[in-house]
């Protein structure tokens, strides 16, 4: 479940929650009350993976990173923010997420991509590299495309769909 590769391995923070079946190796971080459930693989070998508080990594979702190399220096990590929400099988590749998002069931997201704060990407969407999706927007789409801002509703529930996971993820620590 917990890999160390080159002699770094995963660091989670209290009350996080990983699922027997999900792989973790290498340089990731983990903030408080996340969690990451069955299937998911997060490989922080070439760069590192950050994930912030309360967020949630759903079934079967992969996370990777681009290396460093001559031609990009630093490679793209991968950074999630707080109170995120990674439906299943979602991509995340090399990109950096800020806070209260909702990425959508099947969602590719790809090197370089900025996804500023309060956002919802929809399932099955494609976010090429290199692109920046803008705050307050849904975007859907392959490729991803801004639709329309968000509902007041909709940015409430952001942080309740977070927040839901949380209390999900409390209630199998309690399974023990």
């Amino acid at each position: 479940m917990l890999r160390t590769y080159k002699g770094i391995a995963p660091n989670l923070s209290e009350g996080v929650y990983i699922d027997e079946s999900a792989i973790l190796v290498g340089d990731i971080t983990i903030g408080k009350d996340s969690s990451v459930w069955p299937l998911v693989a997060a490989r922080g070998d070439v760069n590192y993976i950050k994930i912030g508080a309360r967020t949630n990594i759903q079934d079967g979702s992969v996370l990777h990173l681009t290396r460093k190399s001559s031609t990009n220096p630093e490679g793209y990590p991968l950074i999630i923010g707080d109170d995120v929400t990674v439906g299943h099988k979602v991509m995340l590749h090399g990109c950096k997420l800020g806070n209260r998002i909702l990425v959508g069931m099947g969602a590719i997201v790809m090197d370089n991509v900025t996804v500023e704060d309060d956002i919802i990407i929809g399932g099955g969407a494609l976010v090429p590299p290199n692109k920046t999706l803008e705050s307050g927007y849904l975007y859907v789409g392959s490729p991803v495309k801004q639709a329309r801002p968000l509902t007041e509703q909709e940015r409430t529930f952001l942080k309740i769909s977070a927040q839901n996971y949380v209390e999900l993820k409390d209630e199998y620590l309690q399974e023990g």
